[in-house]
């Protein structure tokens, strides 16, 4: 699919800037060229192309909206752009440069020090470097308020105990954002490779997100100097406005995913006959087709106005979860639709549906599931949590 050309029924690239243009014909090119010839080998061995990690920094797609030493500075918009671009690749592509980007250098150039942005920014947003994010628990995966990670102070240092599961470039990571309770609240902390105690295992047998790395974090006794620290993490409100960073991310990057399952099932409707002639001739195909391409289109929309907003530094969360809630369950039925137009070959990986459609029975659960967004947007236009 060399010449893919994007989904855009609206011309909604007419209200891009020729930067956020450029910016999105730079990735399309580097997933196409660098990343679609390997992605069904990784996919089938569960490996993440690291080879690819380092072009990622150097095209400034790690942590891109960033703002701090070796950052690329760029808006929010241009930032979901990337994310969605990605995403047309693959889940686990658009994942790895998330987390690095919204849940490890967010924080650090949000809540951290001087120094630790100086020291840890630059390498992160080059691919020199690679983080993850540790806040979700074996038992406590939508209640991050029940963790049992904790932290304790001994003398200038904390001895953090605990383990995180689900979690995103676990066995890549040089750095752990870590999130565990100390006697006066929720703090957040940097892990490094090597410290005494900190391991990670790897979690097999996954029918999703194949092509990412996932695992566990276990920390047994590991002693944190308190320079490892963010100050001014302070409570669950951060490492949560961590997570409205990367949803923000997510929202973009399914229209993507969902984009390549209605352009390959065009395709392939348009070439595979039956009865004498193309499937897409025939009215259910073409009423399957139309619904796809108006989901999409209505998704762009709301991720377009989102980025605006986010530019304009409104993000609250609700606006977020409903842009996640909507986008990751239209790129769901997406991905099954295609994976229905194109028949017995929709199993197959020779076309990407089923592996997007299995991927995003990950999506629609991590960082938040379908439920807890319709709570959070729920709870906010009627002014009465539903949950705790």
């Amino acid at each position: 699919m060399a010449d893919y050309k994007g989904v855009d029924f609206y011309r909604f690239s007419r209200n891009l800037s020729d930067e956020e243009r450029s910016v999105r014909d730079t990735v399309r090119q580097f997933v196409e060229n660098r990343f679609m010839p390997q992605v069904r080998q990784h996919f089938k061995a569960g490996t993440f192309p690291t080879e690819l990690i380092g072009e990622l920094g150097s095209l400034g797609l790690l942590g891109s909206s960033i703002k701090g030493p070796g950052c690329p500075g760029l808006s929010g918009t241009m930032y979901g752009i990337i994310c969605e671009e990605l995403e047309r690749g693959d889940s686990g592509l658009r994942s790895f440069a998330s987390v690095q980007g919204s849940l490890v250098m967010w924080p650090i150039a949000n809540y951290g020090t001087e120094e630790q942005k100086e020291r840890w920014l630059p390498d992160l947003a080059a691919g020199k470097k690679v983080g993850c994010f540790g806040l979700t628990e074996a038992n406590h995966g939508s209640d991050p308020g029940g963790m049992e990670t904790r932290a304790a102070r001994d003398g200038d240092d904390w001895i953090i105990n605990g383990s995180k599961l689900w979690i995103t470039n676990a066995n890549l990571a040089d750095v752990a954002m870590v999130w565990a309770r100390t006697e006066k609240g929720v703090s957040g902390f940097l892990v490094e490779r090597g410290m005494e105690g900190f391991s990670t295992n790897p979690i097999h047998g996954k029918y999703s997100l194949r092509a990412s790395d996932t695992g566990e974090l276990v920390f047994d006794d590991v002693r944190v100097p308190d320079s490892n620290r963010l100050p001014d993490a302070i409570g669950l409100k951060a490492p949560l406005n961590c997570l409205n960073q990367a949803r923000y991310g997510i929202a973009w990057g399914v229209v993507g995913a969902a984009a390549d399952c209605y352009d390959t099932a065009l395709r392939y409707a348009g070439e595979r006959e039956q009865f004498g002639k193309p499937i897409a001739s025939f009215q259910l195909v073409q009423q399957k087709l139309v619904h796809m391409l108006t989901e999409i289109t209505k998704a762009q929309g709301l991720c377009l106005q989102m980025g605006r907003l986010k530019d304009d530094g409104i993000n609250p969360t609700p606006i977020v979860s409903l842009a996640k809630r909507n986008n990751v369950a239209m790129a769901l039925d997406c991905a099954r639709t295609a994976r229905d137009i194109l028949g017995a070959a929709g199993i197959t990986d020779e076309f990407s549906p089923g592996r997007h459609m299995v991927n995003l029975e990950s999506v629609i659960t991590y960082e938040g599931t379908h439920d807890v967004h319709t709570l959070i947007v729920g709870a906010d236009i009627t002014g009465i949590p539903a949950f705790r």
